[in-house]
């Protein structure tokens, strides 16, 4: 079982940039690790995710904004936002998934609000 923890979420202006970190509690080199969103009335999205191989895929609509990263050492996973904009308002999850069993994680989320 592993625990994950999002912090770094708050109020943005538009243009503006946030850093989101994801703690787990425990190793994460055997999981693929992701950020979903889900914004009022919406359902949860990709947002990016990183492979254990460091592979990593975007949505269209934030992609050459936002960049994620990991640190299997610190059992840490980032999302640099940067360029936001007020569609980018929802609350953000952090995902894990095994690459060994049919296992997924979610942490609890960080709301993260992009307003003037």
């Amino acid at each position: 079982q592993v625990q994950l923890v999002e912090s770094g979420g708050g109020l943005v202006q538009p243009g503006g940039s946030l850093k989101l970190s994801c703690l787990a509690s425990g190793s994460i080199g055997s999981l693929n690790m992701g950020w979903y969103r889900q914004a009022p009335g919406k359902q949860r999205e990709l947002v990016a995710r990183i492979t254990t191989l460091f592979r990593t895929e975007y949505a269209d609509s934030v992609k050459g904004r936002f960049t994620i990263s990991r640190e299997n050492a610190n059992k840490l996973v980032y999302l640099q936002m940067d360029s936001l904009k007020s569609e980018d308002t929802a609350v953000y999850y952090c995902n894990a998934r095994s690459v060994y069993e049919a296992r997924t994680y979610w942490g609890q989320g960080t709301q993260v609000t992009v307003s003037s």
